[in-house]
């Protein structure tokens, strides 16, 4: 039997890891900073896109920006009762498109409209 490796991905509400089975052993990769795992945060500002610990550090300095508890809005509409008492507590801004949600950002001087899936795909980069 060939020796083969598997790669995992736990993409959290809260923080994301990447594991990889390999020689009968499973290895929670480190991200750059060394952690074993990452904030599932992305903050957008005027020149570029954070992802992880680095969009964590921007929730106090540009709240507005600083996108997090993405995975809770998959498939959810924006009138449901859930996202409109979480959304009392975010800083971010969450619009309706239709019956869908999406997230208002201000990157690289403009307004930009992104869905939950759009945000989780950039966190997943």
């Amino acid at each position: 039997m060939a020796n083969r490796t598997a790669i995992g991905v736990d993409l959290g509400t809260t923080y994301s890891c990447v594991a990889a089975f390999q020689n009968g052993k499973v290895e929670i990769i480190a991200n750059e900073h060394g952690n074993r795992r990452t904030p599932s945060y992305i903050a957008f500002n005027k020149s570029s896109r954070l992802i992880g610990d680095e969009a964590k550090s921007q929730v106090a300095l540009n709240p507005n920006n600083t996108i997090f508890n993405v995975k809770r809005l998959v498939d959810r509409k924006f009138d449901d009762p859930t996202v409109q008492n979480d959304m009392k507590h975010w800083p971010f801004k969450v619009t309706s498109d239709g019956d869908k949600l999406k997230f208002q950002v201000e990157y690289k001087n403009e307004t930009k409209l992104l869905t939950p899936i759009e945000i989780l795909s950039m966190i997943l980069t």
